[in-house]
């Protein structure tokens, strides 16, 4: 069956028969994942499952509020079971990272491709169903047979799509690989403007995704929170069991410190920025025909003014900032990245200047130890009085362990403090303060 709105095929699978469709149980498969996979278990345990022939091969979707995972015992009964438990951590992947409920660009048949291409890239290889998108993966070789029955414009089509996802690298993020694919003019093509076959049609078709991804652009503002909201919670506890029982599965660390990015409490961000803004010596005038400037009403047109800071985030990684404080000070920052660009650096009784990087919007530099000592606040203080012409402010994200600064702060200050801990000392007058509180979990 072809993806909704497009002729591309689902990923090919081995066919089944009746009886073997009939005698298939998932049950067998969930309780498997409760022992081998605990975190993607506990996501699971909230989605109801259905079973069905209206799609041909499996996938998640909100309905009515509620979140669904729908399958075919036809597609089932035809993988091995460790393909099964790669198609059930699958889906738990688009619901973790909100794919059913945020379509972030269009086309929506590239995206598809782009989300399959970051998630698969998280799952084990032989866990996969057979025609699965895997970056640095080529389709399969075509026979001339094939050729012949495709058509020389499918086969161009075929190919270049494949020499694109040949040369992927693995664990991108989906917005990665969806513009990679919108950048390659042949591979686009492919996938929004697929060709016919050649006599009467046949031939295979351009592999495509490995689940159904219809319906996800059929639900209600309303729903879509909602949905968003169970998910979260989900996730939550999810995380929160298995912090507690000390068994992830296959998740490893490195995901393990996302995940707990992801459900960190979010700081009002706007409003620090204000605090920064209403410091800044930069102000933006701009001509505006709409607003009259009042002298000369008529003549001239008004001007407004639009403040920006620059600003650099310290980022406290001695010893006593363990790797899960450093994940959601890392989670913060992901969302302070939506309103503005900031300079990162690292530190601890001294700023690593080589750790220095710009974070730009989704242009995320991810979470990176450098290093491992002990904590002195004279290092980042010092470091921004010496950039004062370039920073108009900085934050330190830190535990609070370590002594007040005796160097004089030249530039708007702020602290943003870890879950349970405090500063040491009282933040001067001129310094604001952030306490961060424990991520949002119910038991």
């Amino acid at each position: 069956m072809a993806v909704k709105g497009t002729n591309v095929d689902l990923a090919p699978v081995k066919e089944a028969s009746d009886a073997e469709a009939a005698d298939f149980r998932l049950d067998p498969h969930l309780i498997g994942l409760m022992w081998d996979e605990p975190f993607f278990s506990k996501i699971l345990r909230t989605v109801t499952k259905v079973k069905t022939d209206e799609i041909p091969t499996a996938g998640v979707l909100a309905k009515e509020g509620d979140i669904k995972m729908w399958w075919n015992p036809k597609f089932l009964a035809g993988l091995t079971s460790l393909q099964v438990k790669g198609l059930l951590k699958h889906e738990c992947f688009h619901l973790i990272f909100e794919h059913t409920t945020t379509r972030k660009h269009d086309p929506h048949i590239v995206w598809n491709y782009a989300t399959d291409l970051a998630i698969n890239s998280m799952i084990p290889e032989d866990e996969l169903p057979e025609g699965g998108l895997i970056p640095g993966q080529a389709f399969k070789e075509l026979s001339m047979e094939d050729k012949l029955k495709m058509g020389e414009e499918r086969v161009a089509q075929w190919q270049a799509l494949s020499d694109a996802i040949a040369s992927f690298p693995k664990n991108e993020s989906s917005e990665w690989y969806f513009a990679r694919l919108m950048e390659d003019e042949d591979a686009k093509d492919a996938l929004t403007n697929p060709a016919g076959g050649g006599e009467g049609g046949e031939g295979p078709m351009i592999p495509g995704t490995m689940d159904d991804h219809g319906g996800w652009d059929e639900m209600s503002d309303e729903e879509r929170e909602l949905v968003k909201g169970k998910v979260k919670q989900a996730l939550e506890n999810a995380v929160k069991e298995c912090d507690q029982s000390g068994q992830w599965g296959s998740v490893g660390a490195e995901h393990r410190a996302t995940l707990r990015e992801m459900i960190s409490r979010e700081i009002d961000w706007k409003a620090v920025l204000k605090q920064f803004c209403g410091m800044s010596r930069r102000a933006d005038r701009t001509s505006n025909i709409r607003r009259l400037n009042r002298k000369y009403a008529g003549i001239h047109p008004g001007t407004y003014r639009s403040y920006t800071s620059s600003i650099a985030v310290y980022v406290d990684q001695s010893g006593s900032v363990g790797d899960e404080d450093l994940a959601l000070l890392f989670g913060e920052l992901r969302t302070l990245a939506k309103h503005t660009e900031f300079t990162l650096y690292n530190f601890d009784t001294e700023v690593d200047e080589k750790s220095e990087r710009v974070w730009k919007g989704n242009k995320a530099p991810g979470m990176q130890r450098t290093r491992c000592g002990g904590t002195d606040f004279e290092a980042p203080t010092k470091h921004a009085n010496k950039n004062k012409s370039k920073f108009d402010g900085y934050l330190i994200l830190t535990d609070g362990e370590c002594y007040e600064p005796k160097t004089p702060n030249r530039l708007k200050r702020g602290w943003v403090i870890t879950p349970g801990r405090q500063l040491y000392f009282d933040a001067p007058r001129r310094d604001f303060k952030i306490q961060m509180k424990e991520p949002k979990t119910r038991g």
